[in-house]
């Protein structure tokens, strides 16, 4: 155990930041440990781009439908993109087909996640909190537009940093059995039984926690997400294709 790995065992979304400033000097240093991540084959499909415009933060908030995306002390849009390889490629005459590939989307898609872990790793290293943004697809046409965004370029994901001002309890993660397995993959013949024990901490988290009070299993939550279709994130196949991604 050391330094590094009580932060990441201590790691919980903060939704509630207070006002107080971001040093350039932070926002810098996250960006360089975001261009210090593992990235597939060196090709670096990603962009970065910081939300310092009031009003398209508000707009993202919108999206995101989540008012604390307004009230972080930062926020950062990260970006799939392959335009830029794109265009030295086709600038030197190569064929360029394969960026259309699952292949080149999937590799670009995890550059993009692992950089932005490493940010909230970092950030909560310097005493900040982190909130990962998947809800940034609520409206991936309007963000698109918003950031002016080409072709082989897609957001991905949102991440609002800011000084917390909350205290949330640690959510209860899976008991290992369930995730992690050696050599094989393990099969549950009767899943929701032997989730029983777990289903009741949840619950009972989500009965004793201070914020966003709910009280419901992993096993019910898990069964209700299946319904969930947001009808423009129901569209992003659509939006991927537009980009020119996704399309073999």
């Amino acid at each position: 155990m050391n330094e590094t790995i009580q932060t990441q065992l201590a790691h919980r979304s903060i939704r509630k930041f207070k006002q107080e400033a971001i040093s350039q000097d932070i926002i810098n240093t996250l960006v360089d440990v975001a261009q210090h991540t593992s990235t597939s084959n060196f090709r670096q499909n990603y962009s970065i781009i910081s939300i310092t415009d009031e009003t398209k933060k508000q707009q993202i908030a919108t999206i995101c439908d989540q008012n604390y995306v307004a009230e972080s002390g930062h926020l950062f849009i990260v970006v799939l993109d392959q335009y830029r390889n794109y265009t030295i490629a086709r600038d030197k005459g190569v064929d360029t087909s394969v960026l259309e590939t699952t292949d080149r989307f999937l590799a670009a898609s995890m550059d993009c996640a692992l950089l932005t872990q490493n940010m909230v790793v970092a950030a909560e290293s310097l005493g900040l909190g982190a909130v990962i943004l998947g809800s940034i697809l609520n409206d991936s046409k309007a963000i698109i537009e918003m950031l002016e965004l080409p072709e082989y370029t897609f957001p991905i994901l949102g991440l609002a940093i800011g000084y917390p001002d909350q205290e949330p309890q640690l959510k209860p993660r899976l008991p290992k059995q369930f995730v992690y397995f050696e050599n094989t993959y393990t099969k549950f013949e009767n899943i929701n039984n032997e989730l029983s024990e777990y289903n009741e901490t949840v619950q009972t988290y989500y009965d004793l926690r201070n914020s966003n009070k709910r009280v419901d299993s992993f096993s019910n939550q898990m069964s209700t997400q299946m319904n969930m279709r947001h009808p423009k994130r129901m569209q992003n196949l659509e939006r991927l294709h537009e980009q020119g991604l996704l399309k073999k």
